[in-house]
């Protein structure tokens, strides 16, 4: 329905000043109730029925009525009032800090060694806030980012994509995973050109700790085209292979306690100083409207993270 009414727009304070008359039917209650003077209540109410161009109220001297259409209008007042008063709830919620929803989206290799840490913290801190979790590989993550349909991103770092800032978290070191026979199972020094000729057991297409192993095997001098037969969809699926005596695989340190742990046949290899390492971060957008509020968790996480086997990272940078 189309309104062709050209007359004025109320106000706010003419709508309240009107519900409260229609609430008290007297003008020196209504006015109390809503702290106005009488005379400015009064004048709020007929500046409201020159705006409608409407009679509202039928005064006499000992009492106020709505008219019929006063009755009518006096509900739709309270409808928008009541909105009004919705929409600056709203508001407030949106300004108060960690309420309402947050959209976290996190890689493979980190939801499951990351995610107790981050719900704990959440809990005990931000119990207002509605955290909901999607684990996607890198690439879909930073599409959801770019379309709004995420807030924030947990994942390994540098991604150099425009328009995105990162808050680094922490850095860790990887670790070799070999079967119990291998000659380089348990050891502490094993020097990265080790990796030049080791039957590597690597994560499918599309995930980025599988670009991070072949940088690493790279910088170790192993050769492009060296063979890499067997893939694996996920960390638990790779270990096993390698209890298997398939090959080996590097991990993640914060990786090492949940997927070698379930198997005696896997021994660990630390590489000698420096041994190769990742960086994991929050990215958000660039100018994101709760950039203050994701910088606070950046620096919450930090602290929850230093009983993990990482390097906590300084400030944005520091």
């Amino acid at each position: 329905m189309v309104s062709v009414y050209k007359g004025k727009q109320p106000s706010l304070a003419q709508l309240r000043a009107f519900v409260a008359v229609a609430e008290h039917l007297h003008f020196r209650d209504a006015a109390a109730a809503i702290g106005m003077s009488q005379p400015a209540l009064s004048g709020a109410v007929s500046a409201l029925e020159e705006a409608l161009g409407v009679q509202l109220l039928e005064r006499t001297t000992r009492k106020v009525l709505l008219s019929p259409a006063g009755e009518r209008l006096a509900v739709r007042a309270r409808a928008v009032l009541d909105a009004v008063a919705e929409l600056m709830e709203e508001a407030e919620a949106a300004h108060a800090p960690f309420t309402g929803v947050l959209r976290l989206g996190v890689i493979p290799t980190v939801a499951p060694y990351l995610l107790p840490t981050v719900l704990r913290l959440v809990h005990e801190r931000y119990p207002d806030l509605d955290l909901q979790v999607h684990e996607e590989q890198t690439s879909s993550l930073l599409e959801g980012l770019g379309a709004g349909r995420l807030d924030l991103l947990l994942l390994a770092v540098p991604l150099g994509v425009p328009g995105v800032t990162e808050l680094p978290l922490f850095d860790e070191d990887f670790v070799l995973v070999t079967p119990e026979d291998h000659w380089l199972g348990g050891r502490t020094d094993i020097p990265r050109d080790a990796l030049r000729e080791l039957r590597l057991l690597l994560l499918d297409e599309g995930h980025c700790l599988r670009d991070q192993a072949l940088d690493i095997c790279r910088e170790a001098g192993r050769e492009d085209g060296a063979a890499v037969t067997t893939t694996a969809a996920g960390l638990s699926t790779l270990v096993q292979l390698v209890a298997g005596g398939l090959g080996v695989t590097l991990l993640p340190r914060t990786a090492v306690t949940v997927e070698t742990g379930r198997n005696d046949k896997l021994v660990t290899g630390w590489f000698a100083d420096p041994a190769p390492s990742r960086r994991v971060a929050l990215a958000m957008r660039t100018g994101a409207a709760r950039q203050a509020e994701f910088e606070e968790l950046a620096g919450a996480l930090r602290e929850a993270m230093r009983a993990l086997p990482v390097r906590v990272a300084g400030q944005p940078g520091g």
